[in-house]
């Protein structure tokens, strides 16, 4: 299996694990049972009935909780402490058969994309809570749902293609991660009302 494969599933899985860590699981594990997708270093484990079983029951609560605004930023933020190590966690076993330094550069970067990934989620979700209608957010998961679902088909089929997916969604997520804290901060502050307001 090639380093350019590896790369792909590595880099797929820690950007799944940021928006839907539980589909992007499950998906990786029944392509691979199925055949469609082979895991590279020691990720074998997700192909176990036992963890393509948790991780979609998991998703199926992830699913209903992500539609409800306001349970789905509780969800996001939750998960802060969950996504992101279990996307480094990912990296690092895909690259289970190469030598300690590229397995730790593997779990550094894999636990940084999956951050980027995660952090562009919860704040635009956030952002998007600031409207009343529940309407957006449903949208927004869904779309969501697709990309997760889309990327890990990506890493079966086209894994070039996943990797320049990932390199560009990272640094669009540089770009508007800082936008959505301005503009969450700016909400806020609007809310709060001007400085002496009674």
């Amino acid at each position: 299996m090639g380093f350019e494969h590896t790369l792909a599933v590595a880099m797929g899985a820690s950007w799944v694990s940021g928006i839907k860590l539980y589909a992007g699981v499950a998906m990786l594990g029944l392509l691979s049972r199925f055949g469609q997708l082979q895991l590279p270093g020691n990720l074998e484990f997700l192909t176990s009935w036992w963890i393509i079983g948790l991780a979609a029951v998991l998703y199926v609560i992830e699913f209903l909780a992500d539609k409800i605004p306001l349970i789905d930023s509780m969800w996001d933020t939750f998960h802060t402490f969950i996504r992101i190590p279990a996307g480094a966690a990912l990296a690092f076993a895909a690259f289970g058969k190469y030598d300690a330094i590229i397995q730790g550069i593997a779990f550094l970067l894999g636990g940084g994309i999956a951050a980027s990934s995660h952090g562009t989620k919860s704040l635009t979700r956030a952002a998007i809570n600031t409207s009343p209608e529940p309407f957006s957010n449903i949208t927004a998961s869904l779309i969501e749902d697709g990309v997760a679902v889309g990327a890990i088909a990506l890493v079966a089929y086209y894994p070039v293609i996943l990797i320049g997916v990932v390199v560009v969604a990272v640094i669009a997520s540089l770009i508007v991660i800082p936008k959505m804290i301005r503009f969450l901060r700016n909400t806020i502050a609007g809310l709060s009302g001007p400085p002496g307001a009674t």
